[in-house]
Formats: structure tokens, sequence, C-alpha cells
């Protein structure tokens, strides 16, 4: 940013450094803040310990337990380095095959990630939810607002599989039901189109076909080459060189609109197309409550053993491991 040119970059490549910066300042300052933290608790240790201040002894031990949490969390936004990771998420829920017990299925992974987001204070939004038939839920989106919440939650972008015993079987079989969760970030729907000079190359030439003489006497005709994408529209329709050159720019910049908002939903079939079948071999978690209870995670060979825990929105365990496997 200290370079003489810096400002004369594309306006998007501006921001993105922009934001980085702020977020590298932020994170140095907090890195500070928690080394000095970390020398007054010695230094009041060290007091207490001649003092023989049990009292405060044990204040200080809270003070190092609750930074060693703050510590974690900051060493594990580091790893929060993608290009969407500051983004807002948009998460998905779809019930797999299996009726009711699929769906209250669904329906138990929507309030785990309504206690997670609680417990981060992220705002949730509901865009879309279909009920189940009986009990449950067969579907449902919604949108996630806070810090990273994309860069957290892209872990949970999977098949999830639990197992139990179902309160809806009368004869108390044991049932296997399957959920998938789909993790995309939240892309601006404004799409800026921001056209530089230096990027155009404007031919002109005389127009052909009707027009009168006029038309044929003058180069009003106008060729626009976008370089950075090889578009090319033309104009001749109108009289004035003016006029078929504001056409062709209009023109441009609904070619441009057209493939930006093209690869954002690339972006997100991509994401999308990793999802695979609702089913069984391709479940990136496990959630058994019976015969035994446990959680485990496919990827990272994490397992946690209260359940109880995880369901009711703890699942930082398995992001951390995840952002770290990733690294």
């Amino acid at each position: 940013m200290a370079q003489a040119d810096f400002w004369q970059k594309d306006q998007e490549e501006i921001s993105q450094l922009t934001q980085r910066r702020s977020v590298l300042r932020d994170n140095i300052e907090q890195w500070k803040q928690y080394h000095q933290s970390v020398e007054d608790a010695g230094l009041l240790a060290e007091m207490a310990e001649e003092e023989e201040d049990q009292t405060t002894l044990n204040e200080v031990k809270r003070d190092i337990t609750r930074l060693e949490k703050q510590v974690q969390q900051l060493d594990l936004q580091t790893l929060l380095n993608g290009a969407d990771d500051h983004r807002n998420a948009i998460l998905s829920i779809n019930a797999g095959a299996g009726g009711t017990e699929a769906q209250d299925w669904a329906e138990m992974l929507l309030r785990l990630y309504l206690r997670w987001c609680e417990s981060r204070g992220y705002e949730v939004r509901t865009l879309d939810l279909q009920p189940g038939e009986e009990a449950g839920i067969k579907s449902v989106t919604i949108t996630i607002q806070g810090p990273y919440a994309y860069g957290y939650l892209k872990s949970e972008h999977g098949i999830h599989r639990m197992v139990r015993i179902s309160p809806f079987d009368a004869t108390g079989r044991r049932h296997t039901s399957f959920a998938s969760v789909s993790v995309v970030p939240e892309i601006d729907t404004d799409i800026k189109v921001e056209i530089e000079d230096k990027d155009l190359r404007i031919d002109t030439y005389r127009a052909s076909g009707p027009g009168g003489q006029h038309v044929n006497k003058t180069s009003s005709a106008i060729r626009i080459t976008h370089l950075p994408t090889g578009i090319v529209v033309q104009c001749q329709n109108e009289k004035s060189q003016h006029r078929n050159r504001d056409m062709a720019m209009k023109v441009l910049r609904a070619r441009l609109y057209e493939l930006e908002k093209q690869k954002q939903e690339e972006m997100k079939q991509e994401m999308h197309d990793t999802q695979m079948d609702i089913g069984w071999g391709s479940q990136i978690r496990s959630y058994v409550f019976n015969p035994y209870r446990i959680v485990k995670d496919h990827r990272t060979n994490v397992d946690v053993g209260n359940l109880e825990r995880v369901m009711d929105g703890d699942i930082n365990p398995f992001i951390d491991a995840y952002l770290r496997r990733k690294r």
C-alpha cells in the first residue's frame, strides 16, 4: 500500500488488500494484548507466591485459562485466509431418504447450527423452510451473518449421518438417517461493472445498410473491444457516432454483468457438485446415539464422546481439526 501507484490499481483489488490489512492489524493488536496479559499474570503470580496469597493465585489460574482459550481462537482465525472466508454464509439442510426419521434428523441439525450461531453472536435469518409431513423438516435455508461465518462453517459442507433407536418406529428398531448440509459464501448480489478506458479499444468505421447518405459518408459506426475479456460489441444503427458509442457501451456493460454473474453461479455450482449422494459411504460425520454415544468426523478422525454437548451446538473441535488439516 506504500507504493506510489497503489491507488491506481483495480478498485476490487484495493478493497481486498485494504480488508486484509485491517484483519492483520487487528490480529497483531490482539496478540500484543494477550502477550501483555500473560506478562502481567506472571508477575502477579510471583507476588502471590511470595506472599502465599492463594486467593490471588486462583484468580491468576482463571485468567490463564481464559487467555489460553482466546489465544487458541485467534490462532484458529489465522487459518481463515481464503478469498471468501470473511463473508457471511448461506447454509442449507436437506433431509435424505427415510421420511419422518430423516426429516427429524434435519431439524435436529438445524437446532445444532442455530445454537452454534447463538454462542458466537451471529445473526440468523431464515430464507426458506419446508416442514415435514409428520415431524421435522424436509429442507431449510438460512443466512448466517457475522465475521468469518463462511470460513468456519465451510467445514460442515457434506453428508451427516445419524444412528439411533427411532422414536417413530413402534418396534424400537435402530435406524440410520442422512441429511445433506450445503454451505456457500454470501456473495454481493449487486454486481458492479467498472470499465476503465485503458481496457477498451474503440474503432470507428463507416456503417452499411439503410440510413441515407449520411450513414455511408461518415465513420459513425462503433466497435468496442474489451481487452481483458475479449468481448467485442458494435453498433451502427444510430446516425451519430456519440449515440452509437453510448449504445455499444450499454451492451458491453450488460455482457460484462452476465459474465460476472456466470462466474458466481459457476462457483456456487462447483461447491454444490462436491456434495455427494445423501446416503451410505459419503458421510463426512456420524452421530451415533445407539448402541453407544459418540460423534466421529471421518475426514479428521476426531471423536467426541459428549454427544449431548455436540447436539447443543459445540462443533468447534471439528471446525478446529478441519481447518488445521486444510493448512
